[in-house]
């Protein structure tokens, strides 16, 4: 009995030290100033703009949505905002937001000039939705009270504020919810390997981890041009440095990243697997998605949304209108060689 409570009591102790770890990250890795982000300047120029002229004002900024990939520092931007304009935010995310009270509730508790973060805005229930429309254009609430006959509507005032929102799937958020975004809809682009490197260099000094220059560039580029990634490889390779008692050069990242199973270029598994069926089993395509999730056992959604997007960005995969194709590079890096019925078409 006391042997199983000690493991109980590890559990609970591995537990808050996992989210100790979480927290402190997302804490101390994240940006305070403008000067510490790094990349996406044309949405800093346009924020520095449009904040500063809001503030001269004596006005609230208005609502902002940011879309892109997941881990590009959507949220990220929307806390340096609330850092900057010396606001406080709430945050909360679309499908947290079940029912017309809870949006109420969330709107009622704001103070005049906070800022309310949505995350996924793009799962928001549509009734949700259609109550949140006057609430960012005119700053009130409608509520329906009552069924029937004897329905009545009451207008609550709202203390102003501004809606910070974020997506990854823009297409999905309507269209009457978009042009509700005065301040500006902003697209996330991909970070370059320099940039990355400029991140990762900033988070390694954070952690208090000495990086070589070499080992910096090595997870640069195997980070698919993601800051979340970059960071998520800086903490394993400096797990796997501190266990092996090694110092964190090209060798030990190497050796980190291959027990991750990432590859030179940062593909997985996965994405592996994924060119291996395509070039083995299909020869290369062209081949539908349904056909190629049925043989992976995956997700269309996955392949489409995960996959794909980042194999289509290092040219090893081509989307056309008869399916999925590989290309000649995705043979050269998978060491395959190209058929000669598919060299004039790929070459």
């Amino acid at each position: 009995m006391s042997r199983e409570k000690t493991k109980n009591e590890r559990g609970l102790i591995a537990d808050k030290i996992d989210n100790s770890e979480d927290s402190f990250l997302d804490k101390t890795l994240r940006p305070k100033a403008w000067k510490e982000y790094i990349g996406q300047k044309h949405i800093k120029d346009n924020l520095k703009i449009l904040l500063g002229a809001a503030e001269e004002r004596g006005h609230i900024p208005e609502h902002i949505l940011f879309y892109g990939p997941p881990g590009l520092g959507k949220t990220t931007l929307a806390h340096l905002i609330a850092k900057e304009t010396g606001r406080q935010m709430k945050a909360t995310s679309g499908p947290a937001i079940e029912k017309i009270g809870d949006l109420a509730s969330i709107l009622t508790n704001l103070s005049p000039g906070d800022i309310l973060f949505i995350d996924e805005i793009h799962r928001l229930n549509k009734m949700v939705e259609e109550i949140l429309y006057p609430a960012m254009e005119s700053g009130v609430l409608d509520i329906i009270i009552g069924k029937g006959p004897g329905a009545r509507t009451i207008q609550l005032d709202l203390p102003s504020f501004t809606l910070i929102a974020a997506t990854t799937r823009v297409a999905l958020v309507s269209s009457p919810l978009r042009s509700r975004f005065s301040g500006g809809v902003f697209r996330l682009e991909f970070y370059s390997n320099k940039e990355i490197e400029e991140i990762v260099k900033r988070s390694s000094k954070l952690l208090k981890t000495e990086l070589e220059k070499e080992a910096l560039e090595e997870i640069a580029k195997r980070s698919r041009f993601t800051p979340r990634t970059a960071n998520y490889f800086l903490k394993r390779c400096r797990d796997f440095a501190q266990v092996h008692k090694k110092k964190l050069d090209k060798e030990t990242v190497q050796s980190a990243l291959a027990m991750l199973s990432v590859d030179e270029i940062g593909l997985n598994i996965s994405d592996r697997k994924f060119l291996e069926v395509l070039i083995k089993k299909f020869n290369g395509g062209p081949v539908g998605l349904k056909t190629i999730s049925a043989a992976l056992s995956e997700e269309e959604a996955t392949i489409e949304e995960v996959m794909e997007p980042y194999l289509i960005q290092l040219g090893l995969l081509e989307r056309t209108a008869r399916g999925r194709l590989a290309s000649k590079r995705a043979y050269e890096h998978m060491g395959f060689d190209l058929p000669k019925n598919l060299q004039n078409k790929l070459l």
